[in-house]
């Protein structure tokens, strides 16, 4: 077997209103219509080629655990996020990249992380 890729990442949040807006409106993903009925309330968005996944339950403990989402202009994005009212670490760098974190309204720890070598 060689994986080509990630297809989604699924999320547990406790209010999947709360967490559809911001994964759509402050972090630019948009809401798919061809979900089924799992019997539980959720939702898919896309992200660029990839996919989050939501599934109204209680999220973990943070333990680390978190996703890491490409992001072209992460300075500007900052800007934005923290415009909303949103509390956005500082940005720093790590092996050339920058990357930054921000939390989803049900506490899941999502990395915005900037490839400094593809601007």
């Amino acid at each position: 077997m060689q994986p080509i890729g990630i297809h989604h990442v699924a999320l547990n949040v406790p209010d999947v209103d709360a967490a559809l807006t911001f994964y759509t409106q402050a972090l630019g993903g948009v809401a798919r219509t061809d979900r089924p009925d799992f019997g539980v309330p959720g939702a898919w968005i896309d992200m660029g080629e990839q996919q989050i996944h939501l599934i109204e339950a209680p999220a973990p403990p943070d333990l680390g655990q978190h996703l890491a989402l490409k992001i072209a202009d992460l300075s500007q994005l900052v800007r934005e996020l923290r415009a909303r009212g949103l509390e956005v670490s500082d940005p720093f760098e790590i092996a050339g990249d920058s990357q930054t974190f921000v939390t989803d309204p049900g506490g899941n720890v999502i990395e915005l992380h900037q490839v400094d070598g593809e601007l």
